[in-house]
């Protein structure tokens, strides 16, 4: 039986062109076409590349050198994670977020000093959450 929270991606040798990622998150593919269109109205640039240490592919979004967005694709949806200073994460919860999306965040372990704030792009809302932490990260100096 097929696992469902497994991250795809870990074959280093196969790039995952628009081909290969149509095939693992399906229907949820035009949510992820929706992110590209949104990384370049904000002028930000995305690259996939495969990570040794966790052996697997992930797409790096970043505005010049400041990393914003870290993607990865799962069976059925992409994952978008931005990761906020601790400092910071009241900003995110004064958001008008998702109650769904919230919630997850509060849930989310910590990584070092920052919290991670995670969406599975499955649909136009997890987009819109997105959108808003992204647009608040972008803003800090």
């Amino acid at each position: 039986m097929e696992t469902i929270n497994n991250v795809e991606l870990k074959d280093k040798d196969i790039y995952p062109d628009e081909k290969v990622l149509e095939s693992i998150i399906g229907e949820s593919y035009q949510y992820y076409l929706s992110l590209l269109k949104l990384f370049d109205e904000y002028e930000l640039n995305d690259e996939w590349r495969y990570y040794h240490d966790g052996k697997t592919w992930l797409c790096k979004v970043q505005k010049k050198k400041k990393t914003i967005i870290w993607m990865s694709a799962w069976k059925g949806y992409m994952q978008a994670t931005i990761y906020v200073p601790e400092a910071r994460i009241q900003e995110i919860f004064d958001l008008d977020l998702s109650a769904r999306a919230k919630e997850k965040i509060k849930e989310a372990k910590r990584v070092g000093k920052s919290q991670p704030c995670t969406f599975e792009i499955r649909d136009e809302l997890s987009i819109q959450d997105l959108k808003k932490v992204m647009l608040l990260k972008l803003n800090w100096k």
